[in-house]
């Protein structure tokens, strides 16, 4: 049922899986009764509510949800968890099976929070119910712990942020017995998203203000977010549970593409780490900005960003992009330096930061847009098979 190959070098693409969002829909309800791609949306939208409904016993229909336009919330998390698997799962099968790109011949793959998981379950090494159960059957109590959580985005305008600094002043905190403050993600040099309970945020704001590190804004979120990615799981014992619920899951060891985990910032993934990988998964930030790091000193030219909506993935490329075409329109001599990292042998032998040149030539295809704009391909490939 496959077309001729777009132009995309699957083995020079990475692929991004998005996580948990406050939306979580996208431009899902497109596909679900699409005249090519609706089929395969629903299959895997069954299957997923199908485990749903087993893991929490309560009524679930996906493929409902998606046709009506019904947004997820934290009532409904476990859905949401569901939802996006399943979404990003159907997403990768149509790109298969209708333009011959296959997820499994790309360079690599990463997923922020949900998405890493769901980027195994794409590669082969976990099945998708196993994928499933441990965030599905963890959903109420990753909710629940959202009560009184606030979202803050911690960063500076001029240098790195000191992260050895950010920590202390969280450890400082939670020493008072007051409520719990950690690092979430690490987005990049200057920035990391921080989860606190109750006033944790305005007194890390307030501690912050009073040293003298340069100036360290703090931005606060309004929207309600489960604390996932830092010590505050470990309230209703999370990770341990997590890590007894891994001893009954199945890890295959042969699986593809490798997996690079912004649990330790490596693509380190095998038989042997995967469980203690995904246990640590619940409690430790996200690494993003190494992920993006690792992209650009790979062998890629080209991200692929799967899931409805993705935002956090792309947003963090596009302003590290915007920030070295700055940079490159002010100094000529790093305008010099991102002409010669076009050069793969050249590349190879420069400083690893130097990669952070190739931002800006690196091509960005959000899957869902890129899977619409190109049905018309699709239907040839199926009409010459007729």
């Amino acid at each position: 049922m496959a077309t001729r190959r777009p132009e995309i070098d699957i083995r020079r693409t990475a692929f991004a899986l998005r996580g948990y969002n406050v939306t979580n829909l996208g431009k899902t309800a497109e596909f679900v009764d699409h005249h090519l791609y609706g089929e395969i949306l629903q299959r895997h939208l069954e299957t997923a509510s199908k485990i749903c409904r087993q893991l929490t016993g309560l009524p679930t229909d996906l493929v409902q949800r998606v046709r009506e336009n019904q947004e997820t919330d934290l009532g409904t998390y476990a859905e949401a968890v569901a939802l996006i698997v399943a979404v990003e799962q159907a997403q990768l099968e149509i790109l298969r099976s209708f333009f011959d790109l296959d997820f499994a011949d790309a360079n690599f793959a990463f997923g922020f929070s949900l998405g890493e998981i769901s980027a195994l379950i794409g590669a082969g090494m976990i099945s998708l119910d196993d994928g499933l159960t441990v965030p599905i059957l963890m959903a109420t109590d990753c909710a629940s712990l959202a009560a009184d959580v606030v979202l803050a985005i911690c960063f500076t305008k001029q240098q790195e942020i000191n992260l050895s600094l950010i920590k202390k002043l969280c450890l400082d905190i939670n020493e008072d017995g007051d409520g719990v403050i950690g690092i979430s993600a690490i987005l990049s040099p200057n920035s990391v998203l921080l989860m606190g309970q109750r006033d944790t945020i305005d007194r890390f704001r307030k501690k912050v203000g009073s040293l003298d590190h340069g100036r360290i804004l703090i931005r606060k979120n309004d929207q309600q977010w489960p604390p996932l990615h830092t010590p505050i799981m470990w309230q209703k014992n999370i990770p341990c549970r997590t890590a007894e619920l891994m001893h009954r899951i199945k890890i295959n060891e042969e699986f593809h593409p490798r997996v690079f985990s912004l649990v330790t910032g490596q693509a380190d993934y095998d038989a042997l780490t995967a469980r203690e990988i995904l246990y640590r998964w619940t409690e430790r930030p996200q690494r993003l900005w190494d992920a993006v790091c690792y992209t650009l000193a790979a062998d890629v030219d080209t991200v692929i960003h799967v899931g409805p909506d993705p935002n956090i993935i792309p947003a963090t490329f596009k302003r590290l992009a915007d920030n070295v075409l700055a940079q490159i329109q002010h100094d000529l001599r790093v305008k010099a330096i991102s002409g010669m990292i076009q050069r793969r042998w050249i590349s190879r032998l420069l400083p690893r930061r130097a990669t952070l040149l190739r931002a800006p030539k690196i091509r960005h295809i959000v899957l869902e847009d890129w899977l619409l704009e190109n049905q018309s391909k699709a239907t040839i490939a199926v009409n010459a098979m007729i």
